[in-house]
């Protein structure tokens, strides 16, 4: 057999080794320079020059930009059931009920109907998810917020550079986070960015990544130790500067699938999104679990299913979700495979993948 082609597959090079080094050669590790530039740099490159804080993780990212949003015990946040559980996790972990709404069904992401149906008298907000770099109906959800008066919050952790009719993620909402974990578009180690609307709100947010002080012993607020190193910092602005290229790579990679694979149900794009593909998904489905080990153990092809089980029917999170009735979501998660679509694949990987699936899918799994 070939040699295995792997899911995902973080790209680290000798840019990023030698500005860790020097970062390390300085003797300042933690939050500085770096991070100050990085934040920066990010705000420019993606968000049109919002304030942007860093953080050192994305779930931290969602769970402090909540609070500083305002988001507490009493409050009801709207969220997707069909994302990884840190979505969830940090509407709960402010002491809010995250409310569960089914997807479309077409890009995976929050179904607007049922987002208006989900609304109650204590709904503060909607935070949706850009799931697998397309970016979510923003037209319709923030329609909806402005006539109930709550929030939009954007989970941006797989959409770095995605748009929709030509305005950038990140940019739609109170506040939005962008992953940086090894596997993600780029990456900082890990870490996460949070682009927000107002100054303030961006205070606030560096009070609660720093123990709730700006200036040192001078806590204003009760916070955390959130901070992103300047080590991290030092990884992420490297990876800025190559961003784009890997994203175009991703395009590119995913139009020769798009072009090529048989009998399976391929991604759909909306009118005026940009899709930066952190993921590759079709659907299988019958035996999508048969077809993903046909595809490993006969053609050496990794795959990833995200997300077999919805948040929704977590046994950390079902307790917000008694009678809860999804059926968009929980069809994809029976039929939902990724695609390697990675930058690092060889045209060589590419034909092996498009063989491989187009075999199994043909002889059914």
């Amino acid at each position: 057999m070939n040699d295995f082609i792997p899911p995902a597959k973080p790209i680290i090079g000798a840019e990023e080794r030698a500005a860790v080094d020097k970062v390390l050669a300085s003797g300042m590790l933690a939050q500085g320079s770096q991070v100050a530039a990085f934040e920066q740099e990010f705000s420019d490159h993606f968000v049109q020059g919002r304030p942007v804080v860093a953080v050192n993780s994305g779930t931290s990212g969602l769970h402090l930009g909540l609070l500083a949003a305002g988001i507490g015990p009493g409050d009801e946040v709207i969220v997707p059931s069909f994302t990884f559980a840190a979505t969830a996790n940090a509407v709960a972990l402010t002491g809010a009920k995250p409310v569960f709404a089914d997807i479309e069904p077409e890009t995976y992401c929050l179904d607007p109907a049922a987002v208006e149906a989900a609304i109650t008298a204590s709904t503060r907000a909607i935070m949706l998810v850009h799931l697998y770099g397309h970016p979510a109906r923003m037209d319709e959800l923030r329609a909806i917020a402005d006539r109930h008066a709550i929030m939009v919050l954007e989970d941006a952790a797989q959409a770095h550079g995605a748009s929709l009719h030509a305005r950038p993620v990140g940019t739609f909402g109170t506040f939005a986070m962008f992953s940086l974990y090894p596997t993600k578009n780029m990456t900082s180690g890990e870490g996460g960015m949070v682009a927000v609307d107002s100054p303030d709100l961006a205070r606030t947010l560096r009070l609660l990544r720093n123990q709730g002080m700006e200036q040192q012993y001078a806590n204003e607020i009760v916070g955390f130790n959130a901070r992103m190193t300047d080590v991290h910092a030092a990884i992420g602005r490297v990876q800025l500067t190559k961003v784009d290229a890997w994203t175009a790579t991703r395009q590119g990679n995913a139009a020769f699938f798009d072009a090529n694979l048989e009998s399976v149900v391929r991604p759909t794009v909306a009118d005026g999104a940009v899709h930066v593909y952190h993921q590759y998904t079709i659907r299988v489905p019958q035996d999508r679990d048969g077809f993903v080990k046909a595809l490993r153990e006969e053609h050496g092809v990794g795959t990833g299913v995200y997300y077999p089980i919805p948040c929704h029917r977590l046994a950390s999170l079902a307790q917000y979700a008694p009678g809860c009735d999804l059926a968009e979501t929980d069809q994809a998660a029976r039929e939902v495979v990724s695609l390697p679509v990675h930058p690092s694949l060889s045209q060589a990987d590419l034909d092996r993948i498009v063989d491989a699936i187009n075999t199994v899918s043909k002889a059914g799994a």
